[in-house]
C-alpha cells in the first residue's frame, strides 16, 4: 500500500507527525510511506524510520515571487516529483490551504482516496479547503494533543486502532556524552525563560558533574548562548550554528535536554532524551511531551516556571535515564 503524508511545516509539527508513520508501518502490512515537507525540514524527515521517499517543496519561498522564472521551473519540478508515484492513500495532516493544494496534486492509484481532518482542533490552525479536497473528512477530537491528532487521523483513514506507547522512529548514531543541552531559543519572545534562571539552573547542573551546551539558530540566539556560556565557565559552551541534520545528530549524543517550547525541544522528546520542557502558557497539553512519555515532562507557570520547579522535574526524569 502506497501512502503519502502531507505535513509541510513547521519543525515542531513535523516532529509531532512522526509517531503516526510508525503506527502505520506497524499496522498496515506492506505499507510504503512517502512524505511531502518543506525543504528545510527534509533532512529530519529522512531520519524518520520507515519513510521511503521524502519529497521536498519550498512553498514558503515560492509564494514570495510566484511568477519568477526560477519559481515556475521549481514548481514544475516539484509537480513531476510528486506525481512519480500513485498513492492508495493521501493523508493531509496539516489542515491548511497549502497542504490541500499539495494533496490535490498528488496522483491517486485506482481506488485511492484523499483523507483530511473534518474539523479544527483547539489551539491549531485549520482552513476549509483541506476538507473540500478530501474524499474522506475524518472527525477528530476538538481538544487533542498534536501527536494524538495525527495518529487518530491516520488510524481512522486506514482502519486500525492506535497502538499503546509513542514511537517517533527518530534515531542518531552519536556517541553518548554527559552534556546537557539547554535550549533557550524559540520563535516567540513570550516563550523565553529569563537568562538569570538559565544561569541558576546551569550552576546546579554543573555542580552535579554535567557539562552544558547552548544551541542556537540565529544571531540573537547565538549572542544569548555566548552570554550564558560565558557566565557559567569553561564547562559550558555555545555550539556553533549547525544545519538541522547535524544539530539533531549532536543533540542525540546528549545526556538530556532542558528547553523552552521550540522545535528543537520537540526533537529532544522524539529522541527519547531525558527532557524538561518549559512553558509560560498553559499549552503543554497539546504540544508538550505526551502523557505516556516516561522520560520527559513539561513544567508550566505564569509568568514563568521557577528554577526550583524545573530542577525538581529534571531530577525526576534524569532518574529514569
Amino acid at each position: 500500500m502506497n501512502i503519502l503524508i502531507v505535513k509541510l511545516s513547521s519543525l515542531g509539527d513535523v516532529v509531532h507527525s512522526m509517531p503516526a508513520v510508525q503506527d502505520m508501518l506497524a499496522a498496515v502490512p506492506g505499507a510504503r510511506v512517502d512524505w511531502v515537507v518543506e525543504r528545510g525540514f527534509a533532512p529530519l524527515v529522512q531520519r524518520c524510520a520507515g519513510v521511503r521517499r521524502v519529497i521536498p517543496c519550498e512553498l514558503r519561498k515560492w509564494r514570495k515571487s510566484p511568477f519568477a522564472h526560477e519559481t515556475r521551473a521549481a514548481w514544475r519540478a516539484f509537480r513531476a516529483d510528486l506525481k512519480q508515484e500513485a498513492y492508495d492513500a493521501v493523508i493531509d495532516l496539516q489542515g491548511l490551504t497549502k497542504s490541500a493544494l499539495v494533496a490535490h496534486m498528488a496522483r491517486l492509484a485506482p481506488g485511492g482516496k484523499r483523507y483530511a481532518m473534518a474539523n479544527r482542533t483547539e489551539g491549531s490552525s485549520y482552513e476549509a479547503p483541506t476538507r473540500w479536497v478530501a474524499d474522506v473528512a475524518v472527525p477528530v477530537q476538538p481538544q487533542s494533543h498534536a501527536v494524538r491528532r495525527s495518529r487518530d487521523l491516520c488510524a481512522a483513514a486506514l482502519g486500525y486502532a492506535v497502538p499503546a506507547g509513542t514511537n517517533y522512529g527518530l534515531v542518531t548514531s552519536a556517541a553518548p556524552t554527559n552534556c546537557i543541552a539547554l535550549i533557550h531559543g524559540t520563535s516567540r519572545d513570550d516563550k523565553l525563560w529569563p537568562e538569570a534562571s538559565w544561569i541558576q539552573l546551569g550552576k546546579r547542573l554543573l555542580s552535579h558533574g554535567y557539562s552544558l551546551a547552548f544551541p542556537h539558530g540565529n544571531d540573537e540566539e547565538r549572542e544569548r548562548s555566548e552570554r550564558l556560556a560565558g557566565a557559567l565557565g569553561p564547562r559550558a559552551q555555545a555550539w556553533p550554528r549547525l544545519a538541522l541534520d547535524a544539530l539533531t545528530e549532536r543533540l542525540g549524543g546528549c545526556a538530556g535536554a532542558i528547553g523552552v517550547d521550540s522545535g528543537l525541544s520537540h526533537i529532544a522528546v522524539a529522541l527519547d532524551l531525558p527532557h524538561v520542557q518549559i512553558y509560560n502558557f498553559d499549552t503543554a497539553w497539546r504540544t508538550g511531551p505526551p502523557a505516556d512519555a516516561g522520560r520527559q515532562r513539561s513544567v508550566y507557570a505564569e509568568p514563568a516556571p521557577s528554577v526550583e520547579a524545573v530542577w525538581a522535574a529534571w531530577k525526576a526524569v534524569a532518574g529514569k535515564a
